[in-house]
């Protein structure tokens, strides 16, 4: 009886010491994308990179790439002298941006800081749940961490979108506040600057989001100047 009893007693310990399972979904899963355009953008952040001579990098979707357009202009005056390097690409979901961290994008870099901002195209429809996309990207921040620890994250919610409050709005709040949990105050910094985007009655304004999703110029100096303070502390300058 006693030794039943014990038996018992370390099988539950031992399954109370099993790891979490790790997810398995497609937010999780790296992926190429087979357009050439996107090979060769890919190709390119991977021969600049191959040059070395970078402290911070921004990781993210068509919003991150059109620091190179719309944002060309505030990208210079608070990035240009911060060897800064831009890994967006238009289109892309968490996993992407995991396969491009797998296939060169921070191949022999130590960046100071990373800039995290990715998600929304894992919320359209039903493509993936707010928990999924929290995972995809906890699995970029870990990977990030994992190939280059000292490079300290701040991870952004994932920006608002639509007109005016919606459903796919609630979603992407509702993995924020999952994000919100990676904040270790150490290593990675999550900051929500989504409501600077906002009217006070929720609406977007053209101005911001001409297609109330992607930013113009004065959205993108919102952006800056909304991270700057926290970015000057994570970058050490």
């Amino acid at each position: 009886m006693h030794a039943h009893l014990l038996l018992t007693l370390i099988s539950l310990v031992a399954f109370q010491l099993q790891p979490a399972t790790t997810p398995t979904h497609s937010a999780v899963t790296p992926d190429s994308r087979p357009d050439e355009w996107w090979q060769a953008r890919h190709n390119g952040m991977n021969d600049r990179v191959k040059q070395g001579d970078v402290d911070l990098v921004f990781i993210g979707d068509s919003i991150t790439q059109g620091w190179e357009d719309p944002g060309k202009s505030v990208w210079e005056q608070y990035y240009g002298g911060r060897r800064a390097v831009n890994l967006g690409i238009s289109g892309d979901r968490t996993q992407h941006a995991l396969w491009r961290l797998d296939h060169g994008n921070i191949d022999g870099i130590k960046p100071k800081a990373a800039v995290i901002m990715i998600g929304t195209n894992n919320s359209n429809g039903e493509d993936n749940t707010a928990a999924e996309i929290a995972d995809g990207v906890a699995a970029i921040v870990a990977r990030l961490r994992d190939r280059s620890p000292t490079t300290r994250v701040l991870l952004l919610g994932i920006f608002p979108r639509g007109e005016s409050p919606n459903p796919q709005r609630g979603k992407v709040l509702q993995a924020n506040q999952i994000f919100q949990r990676m904040d270790d105050g150490e290593h990675v910094f999550y900051l929500d600057i989504g409501y600077r985007f906002l009217e006070p009655d929720g609406a977007i304004p053209q101005s911001i989001m001409p297609d109330f999703l992607h930013l113009t110029e004065e959205g993108y100096g919102i952006w800056a100047s909304a991270i700057e303070p926290k970015l000057k502390e994570v970058l050490g300058r």
